[in-house]
């Protein structure tokens, strides 16, 4: 007897291509229902439509096609069991040797803007996963296949051993859970997301879009994944060129967005980005002038630096961007005649992501037996509600440039310090164990450009040192959270030095 494929797939690349060598070649029978069987058929391939074969015609409007025990018995059945071959003969079911199913587009609905809850309701495939599953439950006797790219290798096994090898069959056993779990995880996220409840459970689930060189260091396998099934983020950039992304590439990357888009709608703005902290953050009258500013701002830490800017790319800009060495540079559009320019860069990656405000709504770290998930930092700083402490208050021009530094610090890693003026990062103390080794570092940096500058810190001030350090470095504005139980020290010390302070009553600490 032929042997029996069952097909039924919303994703229909290569099925008929793959239906015919099942026929011709193979000698396969085809059952099939819905769109499948019209689309075998329209091919002129011999099918038999899952309600024919069943005696039972598709109700409810198709719900119900497959859910049936001449279906699932041919499925699940073990033939190596005499009483469920027994079962299959009495009852006229032929066993199925091969199940191509994948599910109703959810993930594709529930990205339209404009989807109702019933629109996402309607494309919870229910008949799908249970043969899926069933499939994979039994794949000692039968083959899943659940993504049109197994097509190949399921022939190949074919032709080579004239069956599918049992180690291949539990390979694919294996995609088509993962398959179901992130779809059902799919589903959950977004009921979830309708009744803005929290769950007890967090799911995780993407779809690899690539194997990275190495991670971190060359010694750690490493792999990028796309959550969803619509690309957005990185996954949705175009890269018009350069080499492959690394891992450190896509890390940078992101803490390059996560600045610049503080700024998507401010004046021209750019940042460059070294090891996950800005070397040098700016605004300029042009995205131009923006650049240059943030290179200046410290060009030795820039070399081999990831760019990231809040303006398409012009001419003159890409110029400036050929004449150091840099990893990348991301924008939200490129002219052609910047692109034309940047093209001399060969290795230089260039990536257009025209929404670079679409950040992930969660962080995620993992720790041993387990991982921690809290909502991203983003937050947006509001001026009006800041506390304005000191009894010498802010400009609207100091106001102004406090707001820059804040919009930096808060990407900055803790313990934070940023000193500005002028829209530009004038120094930058990262990630040091206490607050006035970061102030130290930041100072010493920005040197004899401190004298009337700004300074922005991640955390409050436990002690007025750093205030005190600050005022001695020429500092004339003090951005902070506040909320130490010494906030009255540090105000004081400033009221003594002359300096404006103001109290956000947001911390903002990254680790």
């Amino acid at each position: 007897m032929a042997r029996l494929a069952l097909l039924s797939v919303s994703n229909k690349t290569g099925l008929v291509e793959f239906a015919k060598q099942l026929v011709e070649e193979f000698g396969f029978d085809i059952i099939s229902s819905g769109g499948t069987a019209q689309a075998l058929k329209a091919a002129g391939l011999p099918v038999t439509k899952v309600s024919d074969y069943t005696g039972s015609p598709e109700i409810l409007g198709g719900r119900v096609k497959t859910l049936h025990p001449r279906i699932h018995g041919g499925i699940l059945a073990r033939r190596d069991l005499p009483e469920h071959v027994a079962d299959l003969e009495a009852q006229n079911i032929r066993p199925i040797d091969l199940v191509v199913v994948n599910l109703y587009p959810f993930e594709q609905t529930i990205a339209k803007p404009d989807v109702t809850l019933e629109d996402a309701i309607e494309q919870i495939d229910i008949g799908g996963p249970a043969m899926v599953r069933a499939s994979a439950k039994n794949f000692a006797n039968l083959t899943i296949l659940c993504n049109p790219n197994q097509y190949d290798t399921y022939l190949e096994e074919l032709r080579k051993n004239g069956e599918a090898s049992i180690a291949f069959r539990q390979a694919c056993s294996l995609q088509a859970f993962k398959h179901t779990a992130s779809y059902d995880a799919a589903i959950a996220a977004y009921l979830e997301q309708q009744l803005e409840q929290k769950s007890e459970t967090f799911t995780l689930t993407g779809t690899q879009i690539q194997e990275l060189r190495y991670g971190e260091n060359p010694h750690q396998p490493a792999s990028w994944y796309q959550t969803g099934a619509t690309p957005t983020g990185w996954a949705a950039a175009t890269k018009l060129q350069g080499k492959e992304l690394s891992y450190n590439n896509l890390v940078d990357l992101e803490a390059a967005r996560s600045i610049i888009a503080e700024f998507a709608n401010d004046d021209p703005a750019a940042t460059i980005i070294k090891h996950n902290n800005p070397c040098g953050s700016a605004m300029g009258s042009s995205i131009a002038e923006a650049y240059e500013k943030a290179f200046n701002a410290d060009s030795t830490s820039a070399f081999g630096g990831i760019v990231a800017l809040n303006r398409a790319i012009d001419a003159a800009t890409a110029t400036s961007l050929t004449k150091t060495f840099l990893e990348c540079v991301v924008a939200p559009g490129i002219d052609s005649e910047a692109q034309t320019i940047l093209q001399a860069k060969q290795n230089l990656r260039v990536l257009i992501l025209p929404d670079l405000t679409n950040g992930a709504k969660n962080n995620v770290k993992q720790i041993a037996g387990g991982f921690l998930v809290q909502a991203a930092d983003d937050i947006v700083a509001d001026p009006n509600a800041w506390q304005l402490v000191t009894e010498k208050k802010p400009t609207p021009e100091e106001l102004a440039e406090l707001l820059f530094a804040w919009k930096i610090c808060k990407h900055v890693k803790s313990n934070a310090i940023v000193v500005s003026n002028d829209r530009t990062t004038l120094g930058v103390g990262a990630g040091q164990m206490n607050r006035v080794g970061s102030a130290k570092i930041a100072l010493e940096q920005a040197g004899e450009k401190a004298q009337g500058a700004i300074l922005a810190s991640d955390g409050f001030f436990p002690f007025d040192d750093s205030v005190k350090t600050a005022a001695a470095a020429g500092i004339k504005a003090i951005v902070q959270p506040g909320g130490s139980m010494r906030d009255a020290d540090s105000i004081k010390a400033a009221n003594e030095l002359g300096i404006v302070m103001v109290l956000t009553g947001i911390r903002h600490f990254l680790h």
